[in-house]
Formats: structure tokens, sequence, C-alpha cells
């Protein structure tokens, strides 16, 4: 075998059916970076840095870059569904892919009920009366049943979700600039790129306001890394994996950095305020006939999306953690589709509590869960740089062979992401708002440590380190 083929010997037969083709793939990638963190989260985010959350995206989004080269390297060494828990079980030993896969499913659970959230306050631009936790509901059956018929299904309706957002966008960014330079609108007065700057200065509230948006930032990349999760059902993972990682500098620039230099030229930064998407408010001040409902519909999707891609990956990762004896072995079952049935079902009956989140504190909901999705997110991040680290370190010293793949920069580009997830750590504790997600990561620490504690003493040989019979290269 060359470097430049795929190690099939250490990819394990999974049972899922590789139904997921190369549009699809592309797709799940491109929509994986477009969620409610942008849509939604971006107007809190311009109300704290002002023009300067462009430069917060730009940054953040070179970071992701980093971890997803990374994810990439090892995604081409081993192409599996379980990839982060994979990987940190393989690299740093079975108690990390315990707590790494469990945590990504965390992630997703939570980041099921943030979507669920934004997407029943979409549903308030057209309908105020139906209570918010009404549509969450109808929004968690309907998705459900998608991710049960089978990965197929799933593929199509996040290919055109994603579809609508990225033409969605595509076309927001044309508008805008002809908003700019042809000054056609109720905005063509005021819209002009010095409203980058005019209104005191590129960072209004100063440089430590816009850093501490970073950990907002970040929630909006999540997602990203699916791409990982939809290895194991892609129908040739060695050419459609790296296509739809390399080509991520361009959604980040197109999607994020040019979105919201159009939308921060068209309208200043002072009328945006949280809980309120920027691109809906935006396109409400052009005055363009239905475009502020055409925009809501797209957020919409953008929410759904990221929630039905929630409810695939959690069922996968559960599988996973049960093919390891991590989880109860129900977990581990694939129904007559090929669907890991079981794990999906009980991952959307917690989601519910999202539901219960819209009822009970409905103007709070999406702060609490965002913040903790955040956190699990960071630390799936920081377990593939760190897996990512230790296998350069292994192909290095010839135990393990090259990946098709490989990063620039190798492990140092890992360091520079892994120092900046960190300090993005430190100034979550930093802030009181987003402080909670810390007291909960506390919480899930310890029911983490007790549920290894108890899988080690019904099964000692969990603990064991297995490290892959490492071959000299050549």
């Amino acid at each position: 075998m060359t470097s430049a083929q795929v190690d099939t010997e250490n990819v394990p037969e999974e049972g899922y059916e590789r139904g997921l083709g190369s549009r699809q793939v592309q797709m799940i990638a491109i929509g994986g970076a477009i969620g409610v963190g942008l849509f939604m989260g971006a107007g809190a985010n311009i109300a704290k840095a002002g023009p300067s959350i462009i430069l917060m995206y730009a940054l953040a989004g070179v970071v992701i870059f980093f971890i997803m080269r990374a994810l990439g390297e090892l995604l081409l060494y081993r192409p599996v569904s379980g990839s982060f828990a994979e990987y940190a079980r393989e690299f740093l030993g079975p108690f990390f892919g315990f707590v790494t896969g469990w945590t990504y499913w965390l992630m997703w659970v939570v980041t099921g009920m943030a979507e669920l959230t934004a997407a029943a306050i979409y549903i308030h631009f057209w309908f105020p009366e139906i209570p918010q936790w009404v549509s969450a509901l109808v929004f968690l059956v309907v998705l459900f049943g998608v991710n049960l018929i089978s990965v197929k299904i799933f593929g199509e309706v996040e290919f055109w979700f994603s579809m609508i957002k990225v033409t969605a966008i595509i076309g927001m960014i044309v508008i805008g600039l002809g908003v700019l330079t042809l000054g056609f609108s109720d905005a063509g007065d005021t819209a002009t790129v010095s409203n980058l700057w005019s209104h005191d200065g590129f960072f209004p509230n100063g440089i430590g306001s816009s850093l501490m948006t970073l950990q907002g930032v970040m929630f909006a990349y999540l997602a990203v890394e699916l791409v990982g999760v939809t290895a194991g059902e892609s129908e040739n993972p060695e050419k459609t994996l790296p296509k739809a990682i390399n080509t991520l500098p361009w959604r980040i620039i197109v999607f994020y950095v040019g979105a919201l230099l159009v939308i921060l030229s068209v309208v200043k930064w002072t009328e945006f305020s949280a809980g309120e998407s920027p691109f809906v408010h935006a396109f409400g001040e052009i005055g363009i006939p239905l475009a502020a409902g055409i925009v809501n519909f797209v957020v919409l999707t953008a929410a759904l999306s990221s929630c039905n891609s929630g409810m695939y990956s959690t069922g996968r990762m559960l599988r996973d953690l049960a093919a390891n004896s991590e989880a109860p072995q129900a977990f581990g079952k694939l129904n007559a589709r090929k669907t890991p049935a079981v794990g999906i079902t009980v991952s959307v009956a917690l989601m519910g509590i999202g539901v219960v989140l819209n009822y009970v504190v409905p103007e709070k909901a999406f702060l609490y869960v965002t913040s903790v999705a955040t956190a699990a997110g960071i630390w799936t991040w920081m377990m593939i740089l760190v897996s990512h680290i230790r296998y350069r370190a292994a192909v290095d010293a010839g135990r393990l062979r090259a990946s098709s793949f490989p990063a620039p920069g190798g492990a140092l580009f890992s360091w520079v992401a892994l120092l900046f997830l960190v300090g993005v750590t430190c100034m979550i504790a930093y802030d009181k708002d987003a402080r909670i997600c810390l007291y909960v990561a506390a919480a899930w620490a310890v029911a983490l440590a007790i549920g290894w504690a108890v899988l080690k003493s019904r099964n000692p040989q969990i603990a064991e380190r297995r490290d892959p019979e490492f071959e000299k290269v050549g």
C-alpha cells in the first residue's frame, strides 16, 4: 500500500449504507458552515463588537480551517463514522474516546435544542400567536421521522436545506452590493462602506469587547466537523472528504466575512440587537417587498438543517460508543433501513427538553443551550487537534503510514489552534452570561467520571489501551 491510499485495513465494516453521494457530502459540508450561529447569533455579537465582528469571524475561521485539515488528515488515514471518538480512543486511550463520544453527543443534543428554539422564534415572525414550544415540538417530530427513514433521505433533505441557504446568502450579498453601488431601496441614502468605521470606529467598544465575542463566534462554526461523521456513509470518502474540507476557506470568506461586510455597510451596526436576525433586520431596512419574509424563511431552513444534522450525528455517535462497550448495547443496533434508530430516538427525546425550555424560559432558552453547546464543541475540537498531534508523532516515528491528505504545517498549526481554543475557554469563564456552560461542563465531567468508573468495575478490560499495530512505512 502506498501513502496515497486510505488505510482500509484499519477501516471496520460498520454496517451502514454508503448512501451519501458526492453532491450531498459537499452540501452537508457547506451547510455546516451556515447555521443559526450566523443567522441568529450574529445579532448579539454585532451589538457587542460592532464592525470588528467581521475580523472575529475571520480569525475564528482560520482556526477552524486548521482544525478541519487536522481532521481531514485523520479521516483519510482511517475514515470511520465515529471519527472523533475513534481517534481519541486510538491516540489518547479508551477514556478519552469515551469522554469525546459522549460529549459530542451532548453537543448535538443541546445544539438541537438551540435550533428548535431559533426555528420557533422565526415562526413568530409570521404567526406571533403560536407559542414557541408548539412550533418547536412540531419541528422535532417531523425531523425525527426524516432521520428514521434512511441516510439517503437525510442526505437529500440536507442537500436542499443547504442549497436554500447558499443560494439565499449569495442573493443577499448581490442585493446588498446593488444597494451600495446603485443606491436603490429605502436604505440607499445611508448605505455606505464608511458605516464600517464611521460610528465610533471599527472597534467601537474596544478590542477587549470584540475578543469576548469569540465564544459566540465559535458557536457559529459548530457542525463544520460533521463531514467527519459522514465518513462511514460516504460513497467515496477519499475523494469527497478532501474536496469538502478544502473549500472551507471560500465558504468562510463568502458566507461569513462577505455577508457581514455587506450587511454592516448597508445598515450601521448600532441598528442591530440580540434576539433578532441581522439579515432579517437588514432586508427589512432595505424595504424590498417580501424580502424580510423570504430571509426569515431562509434562516428557518438553516435552523431546521442544523437540527436535522444533529439527529443524524447523535445516533451514529451512540452506536460507536455501544460498539466499544461504552454505551448500552441497544444503541448499537441498526434497523432494517440501516439507521441507528434506538440512538436517534433517545437523543430526540432528550432534545425535547428544548421544547420545555421554550415553554418555561423562552427569552433565555437560546443563550443557555448555545453556551453549553459551545463548550462541548470546543472539547471535541481539542480532541481532534491532540489526536492529530499524536498521529503525526507516530507517522514521524515510522509507526504509522502517512495519510494521503496531510495537514499544512503538520502538528504546528494544530498546536496554534489548540492554544486559541484554550484562550476562548478562558474568555467563557470571564463572561458572566456564558459562564453557565462551565458549571454544566463540571457537572457533565462528574457524570462521565462516575460512568467510566462503573464501566471499569463491570468490564476491567475496557480501560486497557488498545494501540493499533504500528507498521513501519516502506
